[in-house]
């Protein structure tokens, strides 16, 4: 059986909401002097690096990058990152994936956060699904799409971004 793939975002328009993203938590955080954008490795870590070009261009914010691994299959108890604790203790945190879909990613990641104390916690993915199994939702969001279980969204970040649904 062969599927169609009909893209869902342009490299245009994949830029667009990157940059309306990155405005949006500008404005959120105007009266911080710092915030960490952690990203889930690989496609939500490319992510949190285009958001922190964007915002270090807009504002006066100094950005730290983190990358969040874990092993999506079974993320309990898998979350690292790649900054200390202290580095990210008492300040915002914006956590970034490329897609929301059942929200495993995203809740382990928040829970991962959690242990330390933030002044603020926020969520940013460039596509939402809306099938989600657990209670999280994203605070900054590219798109929303209503899809069916049995398809898929991939976000390929390159020279030529593109989002797919398969």
């Amino acid at each position: 059986m062969q599927t169609d793939n009909n893209i869902i975002l342009t490299h245009e328009q994949i830029q667009h909401k990157i940059k309306r993203i990155a405005y949006q938590i500008y404005e959120t955080n105007v009266n911080e002097k710092e915030i960490v954008i952690a990203g889930i490795a690989e496609n939500g870590y490319i992510f949190a690096e285009r958001l922190k070009v964007i915002l270090e261009d807009i504002s006066d914010l100094k950005i730290t990058l983190c990358e969040v691994t874990m092993n999506k299959k079974s993320p309990h108890n898998t979350v690292k990152t790649s900054i200390d604790a202290a580095e990210y203790q008492n300040k915002p945190v914006i956590l970034a994936d490329d897609v929301l879909n059942s929200g495993t990613a995203l809740i382990y990641g928040v829970k991962h956060f959690l242990d330390v104390p933030l002044t603020r916690f926020k969520t940013a993915v460039l596509v939402n699904r809306n099938h989600k199994k657990y209670p999280i939702k994203a605070d900054f969001k590219g798109i929303s799409l209503s899809t069916s279980l049995h398809e898929h969204i991939i976000v390929k970040f390159g020279d030529e971004d593109l989002a797919i649904l398969k």
